[in-house]
């Protein structure tokens, strides 16, 4: 960590931070056309957008700046691995971090951990099928394309809401606050594939107006003040490879867990490397 990491990460402790997230909900949704043009047309200037694989490629006929935001594809942009025993990535972004995980230990950045149980809304048994397991974190920015697609085909069995806080995580935040990824608000969906449970956990942040599912819509907001969680074990949830499974409502990060042995990622030299929805980035046994 450093003075500079630390500059940008200790004025979000003092941030009202979910009221800010509010505010920026009500200005994304906007569909005043002077705002809402406005907001896309700097984004897409500024962070270099690639219209051309946007379903609507026009950016003034997007309704509000958060439809553009979470907007669709066209069918072509994100072909899937056909490879049988790949995990494909389930979004657009940069991997800050991948491996195994040591007992309930995972990376955050260099020189921090944190705990998979504290991840998983602090349920021991919950967190089990993941001990001594793989991860891979995948950080979304605001050039991204923000919906989130299955690494792997898998049935839904469970959904936790972990409330908490909203800072960044960016990758100065990510080096520099303690246990980032478990203290921030999430949502985490527990699946049952061919190769046993995964986890993919959706974690918010600031400015991140809100989380949603497919099969749920919203979860957050708004907050609670204790963890809420739905038992899908008798619905017949199925969500294919490569297939949508959620959204964020503005940009965060989404960790992906696998259990002990069933699965490993491509390397170490996967770690920093920029990846798009359904390329390969390991494979299973």
């Amino acid at each position: 960590m450093t003075i500079k990491d630390s500059l940008i990460s200790l004025p979000q402790t003092v941030l009202p931070q979910h009221t800010l997230s509010r505010w920026m909900s009500h200005l994304t949704h906007s569909q005043q056309p002077v705002l809402k043009n406005f907001l896309i047309r700097q984004v897409i200037r500024h962070y270099g957008v690639n219209m051309a694989e946007s379903l609507i490629d026009d950016p003034s006929a997007f309704k509000s700046f958060n439809e553009f935001f979470t907007r669709r594809l066209k069918p072509e942009a994100r072909p899937i691995a056909a490879a049988c025993n790949g995990i494909v990535s389930p979004a657009d972004g940069v991997i800050s971090q991948a491996g195994s995980l040591q007992g309930n230990s995972i990376i955050q950045a260099k020189g921090k951990n944190f705990d998979l149980t504290d991840l998983l809304g602090g349920d021991a048994q919950r967190a089990k099928a993941f001990h001594q397991g793989s991860f891979a974190t995948i950080y979304l920015s605001p050039k991204d394309y923000h919906r989130l697609h299955m690494p792997l085909s898998g049935k839904l069995t469970e959904m936790v809401h972990i409330p908490g806080r909203l800072f960044s995580v960016n990758a100065a935040t990510t080096r520099s606050v303690n246990n980032l990824f478990a203290i921030n608000e999430r949502v985490a969906a527990i699946f049952d594939t061919d190769i046993g449970p995964m986890a993919l956990v959706l974690v918010g942040a600031i400015f991140v107006s809100s989380i949603e599912t497919v099969w749920h819509g919203v979860v957050t907001p708004p907050t609670r003040k204790t963890i809420r969680s739905w038992d899908y074990r008798q619905e017949n949830v199925l969500i294919g490879k490569g297939e949508e499974m959620g959204r964020f409502n503005m940009g965060s990060t989404i960790i992906v867990l696998f259990g002990r042995n069933k699965m490993e990622f491509m390397g170490d030299d996967t770690i920093g490397k920029q990846t798009k929805v359904g390329e390969l980035i390991g494979q299973h046994a």
